[in-house]
């Protein structure tokens, strides 16, 4: 029997890097095992902040195809498009009229945003808190992996819920954060996150060929000047990579790479060459059932239309009691 209802979403970004599967898509994966999925790519989320809509829909099929390759089976779980489901709209404004415009003001992602997108403040910008709600709620979701930096959000997300069934009456369960260890993938630069908009990431679905490619600009240990000096793995982003590829796919190479590098026997061209392989002996078979998936006419499409339709009788049920509760029927 499964322990509860999942729900978490995420942005079209398109191809999924290293960064993603890690921090993120892995565990997805996971959870299908003792949890009722629902996972949702959220195209009118991206809105709020994505002017050019030209490559959205590629950016969705593309993520969709990464997260099917990875392991989410679709007929365990339900993957869909947000948009693909309307009345998550509906419900988005029906909790906008119980949500005081203080909570949404004080969102720290909010004031970010505000900052990196000064000429583009709007109001599905302020909102966002609220749709990410009924996002949770429309599917009455108990869980939500998330995290330790994004309970703030999810808190949110509970005080909508306890406002609207306190004024209203008993609908929307709170969700409960499930904690995951999302680890800190720091991209090629060393320095950053790993993300596309830093041109930092190693994409999943590339070739071997373009893996060494990227491998070989990664940023290594700083206070290692020539091959001679011994290194510090201990400090080296090269390195924590390998304990995410190399420790699974080659155990018994992961610690004698330390000790190669620390005692000068290893260059960081070849420790890099190494993560490489590592890498792509890794994301083999995901990549072998990308491109089956892929040459499969159609069948990302038939897979979100049928998360959308299953997701939308789960939504059509939650939207009917919600307006019985609030007297529009």
């Amino acid at each position: 029997m499964k322990k509860g209802r999942v729900f978490s979403g995420a942005r079209p970004t398109g191809q999924q890097h290293i960064g993603n599967y890690l921090g993120a898509i892995q565990n997805y994966v996971a959870l299908q095992k003792d949890y009722d999925c629902i996972y949702c790519i959220v195209d009118i989320h991206a809105l709020t902040t994505l002017e050019d809509t030209h490559l959205l829909q590629d950016s969705i099929r593309q993520m969709a195809l990464d997260w099917l390759a990875s392991g989410i089976d679709p007929m365990e779980s339900i993957i869909f498009v947000q948009s693909h489901v309307p009345e998550i709209t509906e419900l988005f404004t029906y909790l906008g009229m119980v949500t005081p415009m203080g909570w949404l003001t004080r969102v720290p992602t909010f004031k970010e945003k505000v900052r990196m997108h000064p000429d583009n403040v709007n109001y599905g910008l302020l909102g966002y808190p609220v749709l990410m709600a009924a996002d949770i709620v429309l599917y009455k979701a108990d869980t939500v992996p998330v995290g330790e930096d994004q309970l703030p959000h999810l808190e949110l997300t509970r005080e909508i819920v306890r406002r609207f069934n306190s004024i209203f009456g008993d609908v929307f369960p709170e969700p409960d954060a499930k904690l995951t260890e999302i680890p800190l993938i720091i991209g090629l630069d060393g320095v950053n996150k790993m993300s596309k908009s830093l041109d930092n990431q190693i994409d999943l679905a590339i070739s071997d060929e373009e893996t060494i490619k990227r491998v070989s600009t990664a940023y290594t240990d700083p206070t290692r000047i020539r091959k001679s000096d011994p290194g510090h793995p201990d400090t080296c982003n090269v390195y924590t990579l390998h304990g995410a590829f190399t420790r699974v796919v080659v155990p018994d190479k992961y610690a004698p790479i330390a000790e190669a590098c620390k005692k000068a026997e290893i260059g960081c061209v070849a420790c890099k060459r190494l993560l490489a392989e590592s890498i792509n002996d890794y994301l083999r078979p995901f990549r072998t059932r990308r491109a089956e998936i892929d040459a499969t006419p159609g069948y990302v499409e038939e897979v979100l239309a049928d998360g959308a339709r299953r997701a939308s009788a789960i939504a059509k049920e939650t939207l009917a009691e919600v307006k019985e509760k609030m007297g529009l029927v």
